[in-house]
Formats: C-alpha cells, structure tokens, sequence
C-alpha cells in the first residue's frame, strides 16, 4: 500500500464548519429536556444533551510535531468549545522522527499527523521497508502551514554578522561559523542541508561531505540546545533552524533574544503536510456506526477530521502568531526577531534527495574507534613538486583533519618505518582513545608536529598493517566503526618480516564478519604500491585510495571518511 496525495484547490480551500447546515434550514426543536438540532429533515442527537452539550462527545487525536504541536492545541480549544462540547481534540506533542518511527512499525494510533516536513513520510515508508513492514496507508494533504530556514543568531551579534554577506556559500566553505542541530531529528537541520548542497559544486562532491564533516565534529543535544549556545560564542554564529523556532524560543522571554537572519542566496522551507490516517479514524466502532449516523445526519469522525483541518486552515492568528508563515509560503508576521515579509523559499523539497543526505550524515558522523598508522620512513623527507617535503604535506593534510573529527571519535597513533622499537617496524605513540579528552588531543597534536624529527629507515608496511589490524581488535568496541588508517608514500621493504601473501592469509584469519576492522590504506607520491594496498583493503573490507600528489592528501581523506557504507566497492 502507498500513499497519494489530496489536495484542496488553492483558490476554495475546503471550509467545513463543525455542525454546519449545507443545503438545510436548521431548526431548534426542545424535545423533553434535550436539544436538538434540525439537520436536513433529520433530528442531528450528536448536539443532544442534557444542558446544550453531549454526553459523549467524539474524541480526535492528531499527532503534531512539537514545533507546531502548541498552535494546534489552541486552535483545538476554540475547536471544541464551537461544538458545544461534542467533539474532544486531543494534539499529542511528538518529534517527527519519532512518530514517523512508530508509524512505520505499524502503531499508527491516531487520526491524523501534522509533521514538520513532508520529508518524515519517506522517512516513515523507508523505515517500514526496512522493518519488512508494508508502509501505512495515508492520505497527504497539502500543508497546514509553512516556516523557511533560517540562520538563528544572537541579537547583541547581529551587526557584526551582517558586515559580510550571511549566505550558505560562507557555510560551505566553513567561513561562517556554524551549529547544526542533529538532522536524525530536525526537519529544518535536514533541509538546511539540502540548501547546502545545492549551493555546492556538482563536479565536486567532496566540497559537500567536507562540510558535512565539519558541521557533525559537534552535535548539540537538541535545537533548544544549540539556540541557547549562541550567546555564549565570542565570535559570530549561526544556528541553522527554522522562522518558528526562532519565534518560540523568542516568546520563552529569554534574556538574550535571537533574531532570524536570512540567507542572501535563496533558502528552503518546511511545509508541515495535513496526513490523514484513514485505518485509525475509522474503527470498527465507527465504522458500525457510520451508516446509522449518515441516516440521522450526524457526521462521521472522518468529517469531523475535515471540519478540524479547515479550522486550522482558516486560523489567521494563532498560526501567525507563533511565527508560522501561510501554507503557500506568504504572510506578514509582527515578531521580534522575525522578518515581516516572508523570504523566498524553495518549498517543494525533494524528499528521496534529502534520504540520501541523510544516509551521507549518517556515515560521515559515525562514531568512530581508529587506529591511524603513519609512514615515518627516510622517503618521507624528500620534496614534494610544491617544495615542501611529503611529511609537511602530511602534517598540514592531519591538522585539517583533525579539527573535523568531533571529540566522540576514540584515535590512536602509530608510526612505522623498520627496526623503530627494537625488532618492531611500528612504534606506539598515543592509545587509542576519546578526542573529547582535550589532554589527549593535545598529545596527538605534539605528536604530528614531532613527525618530521621522527624520520628514518625503510617501509616496514606488512608487519605493521598486522600489528594494527591485532591491536584494534584486542579492544573492539561493538558501539563503534573500528578501523586502522594506514598512511604511506612507498611500498614494503623490510625483507625480513611477512610476506605480502601471508599477511593476506593471516587478515583472512582473523576476519570476523561481527566485529568488521577494515583497513582503510591511502598511499600518496610516486611510489606507493596501489595494487598491494587493494588486496589488504579487499580482504579487510576497507578501501584503498592513491592520491597522485601528496598535496591531494586533504582531499582523499575527506574521501576516506566519506565512503564507508559503500565499501569494498566504492567507485
């Protein structure tokens, strides 16, 4: 089963009033103590009650996400004080991701479900697919609402902000300091994402995951979190979020207010979809009753649904008032903070496009255990065609690295040539551990810029690829992607240690398909031995990459980092 899409015409939204008289003169009967309603003929009994109300009144549940979930409680109210007490709206308060998770399981309990974005429904079809479930048949109308992405900055910051242009081009390029809150949970982060890309080069889809890297090396707990950062940074920055959630945080009465800047190069918007459970809304218990109450002209709950979505499609000030936008993207708000004119916002997202970004995200901030294992050979001091020697190539190359890694990646290092401990070709420098322990990091950073003192001997690749593969699995983290990064610019010469076949016998050996250790290899320079670097990335399911220049080392990292799910078959 599928979805489809129904959508009231733009120019006569549908405007079903609760009760309403289509066609009929309504005339109030008093029969005993009741009151009636003369609907078409028919006496409606859902009005009658004792003092004006009913006895049972028909309950609605509608799922909001938690951005629009207040709005919608109060327009609900007002809802059900217009029945007289007949109908009782529930809105249940829910993250988007979190229902479109349940949904896709097939515990679709509600009536229907106003999500932040229509994104969550392939996100939910996805899921269910993924589960071996058949994903919910829903009915998706257009949406209820709209609120464009925005850059949320701190109010007392906004002047410096704006000497530059404010712009996803300086996001891209990591000029514009910025905090994306988790797109696993935030419609906004997910679109703002996809904003992003568009403004990046199609001819090189590195310029992309290097951002994304950058953007994961910090994730704040939740929006409210990052919002709440903002003050706090020295410099300028950015939280990438939505016009509402700027308006919400705003109406808390913060000491510091946000203000909402717009991007000077277009941006995206949300467009809070009206789905329609039809398996929910009707029960086994209204659907016995539909026929009878058709007969009396009492209306089904599926109308009653209706009569709620026009109601919040007719609110011209609650919605407004909490900082959303009319469905079509237009609108004028009086909010601090919140520009009067809507922006304008590219509306009709794709929705399979933002599902392959977010498998991207996914990868790229996976939390990673890894072993980075560095060739100190002789070879390495030889000039590079900049003038620099390999090892400051290497060295510029790491420190770029290591400011993307976010402080939940656990690294170790190694060095390796021949002969450097003893009979040992590897030599220990730093166990493997959490980036987050700033003393930590401090050592790998004295560490790297020691490289060039630490230069000698020849290649000693096998042992030392052995030895690696045997310490990340001494300590295998089941919670993590636990990998050795191998980083050469030659081939084996230690004569006397193993074999390249042996070596390849002993990886298969020891493979363990539960606890995976690929060896992720990059040889760069002239000299490096491509063809035995991919036998060890295949047996290990890890990848080998050869940067021709040593000055392209930057970028095959990024590279490295950002291809592990299709491993060993990256193209």
């Amino acid at each position: 089963m599928g979805r489809h899409t129904v959508a009231a015409p733009a120019s006569m939204p549908r405007r079903r009033i609760v009760m309403s008289i289509i066609g009929a003169v309504a005339v109030v009967a008093l029969v005993g103590s009741g009151v009636y309603l003369w609907v078409g003929g028919h006496l409606n009994p859902l009005l009658a009650a004792a003092d004006g109300g009913c006895s049972e009144p028909e309950e609605l549940v509608v799922v909001a996400d938690p951005t629009i979930a207040p709005a919608l409680t109060e327009i609900a109210k007002d809802f059900d004080a217009a029945s007289d007490g007949c109908v009782a709206t529930e809105i249940t308060s829910q993250d988007s991701a979190d229902t479109a998770a349940v949904f896709a399981s097939g515990n679709a309990a509600a009536d229907a479900w106003v999500p932040e974005s229509s994104v969550w429904l392939d996100r939910m079809n996805a899921t269910a697919t993924s589960l071996g479930q058949t994903a919910p048949e829903v009915e998706v109308r257009e949406g209820v609402a709209s609120s464009p992405v925005v850059f949320a900055a701190a109010a007392t910051k906004a002047t410096e902000l704006a000497s530059e242009p404010v712009s996803w081009t300086r996001v891209l390029g990591g000029a514009l300091p910025t905090i994306l809150p988790d797109p696993e949970a935030s419609a906004a982060s997910l679109a703002g994402l996809y904003a992003l890309r568009g403004h990046s080069s199609p001819d090189d889809p590195r310029q992309f995951a290097g951002a994304m890297i950058a953007l994961g090396k910090s994730i704040p707990a939740s929006t409210t979190a990052a919002l709440g950062a903002l003050n706090a940074n020295d410099a300028p920055t950015i939280v990438i979020t939505s016009e509402a959630q700027v308006a919400a945080y705003n109406d808390e009465e913060q000491a510091e207010p946000l203000v909402a800047a717009y991007p000077t190069d277009g941006t995206v918007a949300l467009d809070y979809p009206f789905v329609v459970l039809p398996e929910a809304a009707s029960s086994e218990e209204t659907a016995t009753a539909e026929p009878e109450a058709e007969a009396e002209g009492v209306k089904t709950r599926a109308e009653l649904l209706d009569d709620f979505e026009a109601a919040v499609r007719d609110d011209t000030d609650v919605l407004p008032a909490a900082g959303f936008r009319a469905p079509d993207g237009s609108g004028t708000l009086d909010l601090a903070g919140i520009g009067a004119e809507a922006p304008t916002a590219e509306a009709a997202l794709d929705g399979a496009a933002q599902l392959e970004i977010l498998r991207a995200w996914g990868v790229l901030t996976l939390r990673s255990r890894m072993l980075a294992v560095i060739d100190v050979s002789g070879s390495m001091e030889e000039p590079a065609e900049n003038g620099l020697r390999r090892i400051d190539i290497f060295q510029q190359a790491a420190v770029g690295a290591m400011q993307k890694f976010s402080g939940e990646v656990e690294l170790g290092v190694w060095v390796f040539s021949t002969a450097r401990n003893g009979e040992l070709d590897y030599e220990d420098l730093a166990p493997i551990a959490p980036l987050a322990d700033a003393a930590h990091t401090q050592q790998i950073a004295g560490i790297i810029q020691s490289l060039p003192q630490r230069l000698g001997g020849a290649t000693g690749l096998y042992d030392s690829t052995l030895a690696a593969v045997k310490r990340v699995r001494e300590s295998y983290d089941p919670e993590k992607v636990n990998s050795v990064l191998l980083i050469t610019d030659g081939k084996n010469e230690d004569e006397n240690g193993i074999s390249l076949d042996a070596l390849l016998a002993e990886l298969k050996k020891m493979d363990d398909p539960t606890k995976p250790v690929p060896v992720i290899m990059i040889g760069f320079g002239p000299d490096t031995d491509l063809a035995a670097m991919q036998q060890i990335a295949q047996v290990t399911k890890g990848a080998a990459y050869s940067a021709s220049k040593p000055e392209d080392l930057g970028i095959v990292l990024v590279d490295a980092l950002s291809q592990r799910t299709c491993r060993p078959n990256c193209g």
